[in-house]
């Protein structure tokens, strides 16, 4: 059963009776854009108010540079968000965007600034179990689309598109070097909870992904679905209802017992 089945069997009546908000800033996965969480906008309750951030050098910022540096990205999403990081805000990010959504959070805590309700990574390993080696020699555009096939997710129009195909791979190249130029250091766990959300037959093994509980100074939760690195498209509605209760949870100020669902 997936996890977010789980979760809506233990549905509480205050999931549909929210009196507060929550914004929650949305991170991109490698290759993509702000447009992979729009519909969200519809699907999510009211009370979750969905921000996607655009990266530059794609999407409506197309003409920008693409960069290709890790912390210069962080710094650069931190400036450009910074009024939407105030107030009742969560971070949620996608394979490559849990790694920014971490690395986001790390720098507020390191310049005192105050902290989202809650850290949310999906289709991740922990930032302890990244290897920068894994992204080595996958620079050329053959490997680039054998990538873009093996992940899935990449609609079929841009493959037969040679000018989408093009801002793709251009794009899935520079973050590749986001990844690879990530460092990890050791610090103190993240006083806020971490909610991790995982297909199982993607191809990141699962003590990666428990890695994250080292993260969470408080509430860790573990989901998982059926599908691949896409489990999010793939089981979208299981996803949200857990995304959802997770949220929920984060502006309660649950503080229960970390726990992991199998």
């Amino acid at each position: 059963m997936d996890g977010a089945a789980e979760s809506g069997d233990r549905n509480h009546g205050w999931l549909t009776r929210m009196d507060a908000s929550v914004s929650l800033l949305c991170l991109p996965c490698a290759g993509a854009s702000a447009t992979m969480y729009l519909r969200w906008r519809r699907l999510l309750p009211r009370w979750v108010h969905i921000v996607p951030v655009e990266l530059p050098g794609r999407g409506g910022r197309l003409s920008e540079r693409l960069v290709r540096n890790f912390d210069e990205l962080v710094a650069q999403v931190c400036a450009e968000q910074a009024e939407a990081l105030r107030g009742n805000v969560a971070i949620f990010g996608h394979s490559m965007g849990s790694l920014l959504a971490y690395g986001i959070t790390r720098r507020l805590q390191s310049m005192g600034r105050p902290l989202p309700l809650a850290l949310l990574a999906s289709g991740s390993c922990a930032p302890s179990r990244r290897d920068p080696a894994r992204f080595a020699g996958k620079t050329d555009d053959a490997s680039l689309v054998a990538e873009l096939r093996k992940q899935g997710g990449t609609p079929e129009e841009v493959f037969a598109s040679a000018e989408l195909m093009r801002i793709t791979l251009d794009m899935l190249g520079a973050d590749y070097r986001v990844c690879e130029s990530f460092r990890y250091r050791e610090e103190a766990p993240l006083p806020m909870p971490v909610h991790v959300f995982a297909g199982r037959e993607d191809d990141i093994d699962a003590a990666s992904v428990h890695a994250w509980s080292a993260e969470a100074g408080g509430v860790f939760t573990l989901d998982w679905f059926d599908g691949g690195h896409f489990f999010i498209r793939q089981r979208e509605t299981a996803f949200l209802a857990a995304l959802t209760e997770r949220l929920g949870q984060a502006i309660a100020g649950e503080r229960h017992a970390s726990r992991v669902l199998a």
